[in-house]
Parts: C-alpha cells; structure tokens; sequence
C-alpha cells in the first residue's frame, strides 16, 4: 500500500462531503456513471498527489495529436521495439516503425497472410493507433503516478483486456509507482485479490465517492470465495447505482422483458438486471455493494426471508434497524399483541423474522390436520403434509416455511374461519407482521416476492405452491407470451411483478 493523504470538497457535485482517503493500491480505479465527476476527481488528486512531492501524469481522454508518441519511439528503440513485438503478437500482422525521408517515424502494418504493406495511419482503425499510445505512455512514463482517462476508447475488449495485464506487469515491476484508471470499462476492472477493492473509488450522481477503507478478516474472506465467481457481466454494478440483483436466469430474463414496460421515469435509466447465479450469492453481492458504497438493488424469492446469506446480511444491516427504531412507537400496540405483552427491546428484524417463522410452525401443524371439501384449501394442506411426511423438522425448512406464509396469503379469511381461535388470530398479525418485515427490508433495497418466486407469477400456466417441477419448460413458455403482449397488456397481467420492479428501480441513491 501507499500512503498518501488526501481531502477534496467539491460542494457543488456532492455538497459538504469531504472526499478522504490515506492508502492507495499500486493499480487504483475510479468507476462509477457519467456525470459522476470522476475526472473532477481525479484532477483533484493529482493536485494533492503533486503537492505532497509526488510527480504525476495524466494522459486525459482528449488525447490530441499523437506525433509525439512517435518522437519518442524514434528516440527510443528499446522501447520501440518491445511495442513492436507486443502488437504484433496481438494482431497476428508484423507491426514496425520506419523513419522517412523527413526523418518522421511511421508505422507500418506487414500482413504477410497477404503479402501487402500499408501504413498504420491510412490503413488501420483508431484502435491499433490508440494502443501504440497508451502503451508508449506506460512504457515511458517517468512519474510516481500516471493517471490514464478512459483508457478504454477505441479498444474492443481483448485489447483492454491485454493492456490491463500490461499495467499489472509494470506495477510489478515499478511497486513504488502508482497507476490511477478512470474507466466505464468491465475489462478494465481486473480485481484478483481482497486487497485490490481497496483500489477502487466509486463515484455516484449527487453524492460523494465512496471506497473501502479497509477490510476485516470476516470481509477479506468472504471477497476471496467471491473474486473466483466475480465475472465481467456482474461488474455492472460499478458503472450505477441502479442495478438490480436477481438469483437466477429466469429471473433476469423475465424482470428484463418486464422492464421495457415500466412508465418511463429518469431515475429508472441506466437499470438493469444482474443474475448473480444462487440464493446465498445475493447476499454477497450484498455486502460487496455495501462495502464499496452502491446501493445495489435486490428480487428474491422468499425463502430467501427464511435461511440464507441473504438473511443473515440483511439482519445486520443499519438500515433496517434505523427504519424499525422510528416505527417504534406506532407499531407499539401491534408488537404488545404479536409478543403477548412481552416487547423485547429493541425489536430488531432478526427478531420479528424469528416470531414469523415460529407462528408458521403452529399454523402450518394446525392445517396439516384439516380435512375439508374446499377444494383450495385441500391442495394446500395435502402440500404441507408431503413437506411433514418427508422431513423430520419440516418446520426448518425455508421452503415449508414458505409455503406455510404463501397459504395464508391466499388463503386468509378462509383458512382462518377453518383453524382454532387463537391460530386464527394469528393469521392477522401474520399478515401485518409479513408487511412489516417487507418494508424494513426494503429500506434495505431488498425486495422479496411476496407470492414465493418468480413461478408463481407466470400467466401462461397457474403454479401455486413450492417446490415446482419442469422450471425450464414453464419459463420458456412464459418468456414467449410476454413478448407478445402489449404495454397494456403485460400491465394487466403482470402488474404485481412490475410493482415490486417499479420500486427496486425508482429508490433514491
């Protein structure tokens, strides 16, 4: 690490916020979306960076003319010819620089597969001209600090991609050197270590940058399982505030064609759907998206609520804890009668997830033993019996517990006049205590799905309990029938799901 001190205001992209930060990776990236001020930024620290001694270069993403870069290859064959041998592994062409009769350098481009000669300048893209400059800037820079602006312009992903490793090679070579990377790239954000989230500032619109000061030993563990998982589609989240974190597949394919019939709002631009690929992976992306300071978005199934990373995270958070402490009082009498009297203090959502999960036992034990001729409520006990006949503590289970809740949402008026007095009391404060947990979640940014999973809301067949067999086959036919609906259309049909969309998207950062 690094050690250098900085403080920047700059009152009029994110008020009184002071920006600090004292340690610095060899390789540092600036992230986050446009208008964001991380050229602000970082001009703002190469100011302080040169104050305190250091020696900085900032090549901008205005790059201007290039002739330089060729003086000094002219100048310089060891370092002409090692950009040489680069791109011409690179590009499968001999790349080399010739001096004309002016005495200028001009490169030239052998494709030998043709057997035709053509300079660099007249026949070749921008990106090839472009990498022959970023890669004379790395190679040359003589500085403490160089500070490369969108590195990215102009290089598909295989160049950006070999020219991050280039950076990693020199930071190696220079380990007193530090490189600053202000990019919108994925390619560009090439984290291999716990410790390389500590390089990384994420600007945000409206407020200060946020960062990673320092990990714990529980943090630097959890990112060490994570980094192996961590591919270029998830790294999104660092380019906005407003992505939204699914579990699986279908889900992302369905909230996607959803997303498309939102009303159209500002604050939903820039959205998108990110399938993290499991149920406890949504909880590391929530303490990754905690750490670093975006506020990513999450949908989840409800057993999620139950067992899970998730849960344990979410338990955690400040943000649930602070929105139940100012519902304390209103909810005074509702907590008197869903504790019997006995209100712990505080109430915390570990707390009133523990109570939910103990009055679906006593439910779910009543309805196992209903016996009657209505025909929903009989399809819903017969599932809870296969969960009681196949498990020995059903009452564990996430799933169980979730069908137990998803019965009482459908079910209520008529489940209660069928149970015991007091069970069906219980299915009250079930629904109401079920309401309250989904909203100290969602201050979170955290949304379940109140009817179980994504299934659950499909048109094109009826599924009503958990566990669901052919997933595969139902999605597929259901991705189908949405794309041939209207706006009007999927509003009717699907207007649950677009609520809980509408609001992970439209949160205020």
């Amino acid at each position: 690490m690094i050690h250098i001190p900085v403080s920047i205001k700059l009152p009029f992209l994110w008020g009184k916020t002071v920006f600090r930060k004292n340690s610095w990776c060899e390789v540092n990236l600036i992230v986050g979306p446009n208008g964001a001020g991380k050229t602000l930024l970082a001009e703002q620290l190469a100011a302080q960076f040169e104050a305190s001694g250091r020696r900085v270069y900032y090549l901008r993403s205005e790059r201007g003319a290039k002739d330089d870069v060729y003086e000094f290859l002219k100048a310089n064959p060891q370092v002409r010819e090692k950009i040489e041998e680069i791109l011409s592994g690179m590009f499968g062409k001999f790349i080399r620089f010739e001096e004309l009769e002016n005495g200028q350098l001009y490169p030239i481009v052998v494709n030998k597969s043709r057997n035709v000669e053509y300079g660099l300048k007249d026949g070749e893209c921008h990106g090839l001209q472009e990498i022959i400059l970023l890669l004379t800037t790395l190679y040359s820079a003589d500085c403490d600090c160089l500070i490369l602006d969108e590195p990215e312009l102009h290089l598909h992903p295989q160049l950006q991609m070999s020219f991050m490793n280039e950076i990693r090679r020199m930071s190696r070579l220079y380990p007193t050197r530090m490189y600053m990377i202000i990019t919108h790239s994925p390619f560009f954000i090439d984290l291999r270590s716990p410790e390389d989230f500590t390089g990384v500032i994420v600007c945000h619109i409206n407020r200060a940058p946020t960062h990673i000061d320092m990990l714990c030993e529980h943090d630097e563990h959890l990112l060490r399982r994570f980094l192996p998982r961590f591919n270029t589609y998830h790294k999104q989240f660092f380019f906005s505030d407003n992505q939204i974190f699914v579990e699986g597949y279908t889900d992302q394919q369905i909230f996607s064609m959803l997303l498309d019939y939102l009303p159209q709002n500002p604050n939903k631009f820039g959205t998108g759907i990110i399938d993290v690929g499991g149920k406890d992976e949504l909880g590391v992306f929530f303490i990754v998206c905690s750490l670093l300071g975006t506020q990513g978005r999450i949908i989840t199934d409800l057993d999620s609520l139950f067992r899970g990373k998730l849960r344990e995270v979410l338990c955690h958070d400040e943000r649930p804890a602070e929105w139940l402490s100012k519902q304390a009082e209103r909810q005074q009498s509702f907590y008197e009668r869903l504790f019997r009297g006995r209100v712990p203090e505080p109430v915390s959502l570990e707390l009133l997830i523990a109570r939910l999960e103990q009055m679906l036992a006593a439910v779910g034990n009543a309805v196992c033993g209903l016996y009657t001729e209505d025909a929903a409520i009989e399809q819903y006990a017969q599932r809870i019996r296969f969960f009681i006949d196949a498990n020995d503590a059903a009452e564990d289970l996430d799933t169980y517990k979730s069908v137990v809740l998803q019965g009482i949402e459908r079910l209520g008026d008529t489940l209660a006049a069928l149970l015991p007095r007091e069970l069906a009391a219980d299915i009250v404060l079930i629904r109401s205590l079920f309401a309250l947990i989904l909203a100290a979640a969602e201050s979170a940014f955290v949304f379940f799905l109140p009817r179980g999973c994504i299934e659950h809301y499909y048109r094109r067949t009826d599924v009503q309990y958990m566990p669901i067999a052919a997933k595969d086959r139902l999605f597929h036919a259901e991705l189908q029938y949405i794309k041939e609906l209207d706006g009007a259309g999927a509003a009717r049909l699907y207007g649950e799901l677009l609520e809980v969309l509408d609001k992970a998207s439209s949160r205020a950062g």
